[in-house]
């Protein structure tokens, strides 16, 4: 059955058109994109404002929205956020991981999101102990996003050590398979379907031992799969490492063969110029979380650097301090802005790339995140008409969504064709805040 989608205005990479006519194939593909179409055509689904390709969300830990507020109370690091973050771990089941990462998909949907990349390792039960199906979190993820209706990559995440060999801690016993071996058979166990795939992840060079990077990294690489790390979030990663390996973490990644185009660092934020080349001339990606980052006070990374040497960006929002894709987009040219004290190191067009396209890419869906025949009918639609969007042209509505829309501001969402937000609403998720009040409370009891 085909669909047909107007568009009061479209964002045609890299300018915005008006009269925009979407059609949708039964395979939920773009079959045609036809501009300077003044008037709806007959049945066709009206988008009033600004639609947008489907936007990525790269980087995701669902089971960290159950911080938000909670976190933010008081002062700390890095460090002592993560003892919090374990105290939610120890709580979680399938069943009400499967609660929360609905109602957290569900607010990525509504929020414009299309595609998330969950950096998963909350794999076994309390102490470490194996559930009867070995990959039971992972599935209620896939569950989750697909009543959600939102596209998956499942990262699902070696975590084996508590720091450069040593044991997992207590709560880590639930992440840690044993070795890459183990952690290869099981993740083997999962199986692609219809709006998921199944990639790979380092958690970080401090919790894969060197000597199985490698082992991760083919696994990936044999299935032509997604692999991404946590990389030089903290300095003192950096100077954990240096002390075990005598080098960076890049340079450590580089020499056991994780780096490569099928590759996305995450956060990559305390570099060294060597670090920037090897990353750059290899093709590896960069992930910023900028709300993320900056909540966690881990510093500002030299994304610029790293678009120009090779790098390319996508965006995530990683422990969800907040969910929004704009934000993610603008606070990557702010925080530029803050450390250089220079403006315009990214146009509208480009960060919405990064949002879209270069998101979609990153995940192992290199046919999403663009408005053109034959790419995955995803796109999402902005309101120009809100307190924060009314006012400037039409052909400056790329710059208002980057740098003054919310996610608030989201009333369509639609994925493969399919809309799974009408008029600011979930289609079947239709009370996400009160789902989501309730997964989170749930897990303070």
């Amino acid at each position: 059955m085909q669909l047909t989608y107007w568009a009061e205005y479209a964002w045609l990479d890299p300018v915005v058109e008006p009269g925009v006519v979407l059609e949708v194939s039964g395979d939920g593909l773009l079959s045609a994109v036809r501009k300077g179409v003044d008037a709806p055509p007959a049945g066709a689904v009206v988008l009033r404002g600004l639609t947008l390709p489907g936007l990525a969300n790269a980087h995701s830990h669902a089971f960290h929205r159950a911080l938000r507020g909670t976190v933010q109370v008081g002062s700390g690091t890095f460090w002592t956020w993560r003892e919090v973050m374990y105290q939610v771990a120890s709580r979680l089941t399938p069943e009400s991981y499967f609660r929360l990462a609905r109602a957290v998909y569900a607010e990525m949907a509504l929020a414009g999101m299309t595609v998330v990349g969950e950096f998963h390792y909350l794999h076994h039960a309390p102490a470490g102990q194996r559930y009867a199906e070995p990959n039971a979190m992972g599935e209620a993820l896939i569950a989750a996003a697909a009543e959600a209706g939102i596209r998956l990559t499942l990262l699902d995440t070696a975590y084996l050590s508590s720091g450069f060999g040593a044991a997992p801690n207590e709560h880590q016993l639930r992440f840690s398979d044993g070795d890459a071996e183990a952690w290869a058979s099981r993740v083997s166990a999962l199986k692609e379907r219809e709006g998921v795939r199944i990639g790979a992840a380092v958690h970080s060079v401090r919790a894969v031992p060197a000597a199985q990077l490698g082992t991760v990294a083919d696994w990936a690489r044999s299935r032509s799969a997604p692999l991404h790390v946590h990389l030089s979030e903290q300095t003192a990663e950096n100077a954990a490492c240096q002390e075990a390996h005598g080098c960076t973490p890049t340079q450590l990644l580089a020499d056991h063969g994780v780096l490569g185009a099928s590759t996305t660092g995450v956060h990559n934020t305390h570099l060294t110029p060597e670090d920037i080349r090897l990353l750059g001339s290899s093709g590896t990606g960069t992930c910023m979380c900028p709300t993320t980052e900056r909540d966690l006070a881990d510093g500002i990374g030299p994304a610029a650097d790293l678009q120009r040497a090779g790098s390319p960006l996508s965006l995530g929002s990683d422990s969800h301090a907040v969910i929004d894709p704009f934000e993610e987009a603008r606070a990557m040219e702010l925080n530029e802005r803050l450390r250089t004290r220079t403006r315009g190191h990214w146009t509208a067009a480009a960060l919405l790339r990064a949002a879209s396209a270069d998101g979609y890419a990153a995940l192992g869906w290199p046919s999403g995140g663009v408005l053109e025949p034959g790419a995955l009918a995803d796109f999402t639609c902005v309101a120009l008409d809100s307190v924060r969007t009314a006012g400037p042209l039409p052909r400056l509505a790329a710059e208002t969504a980057v740098f003054a829309a919310t996610s608030a501001d989201v009333r369509h969402t639609v994925v493969g064709g399919r809309q799974v937000v009408r008029d600011g609403v979930h289609t079947s998720v239709p009370d996400a805040a009160g789902e989501l009040a309730a997964a989170v409370a749930a897990l303070r009891s």
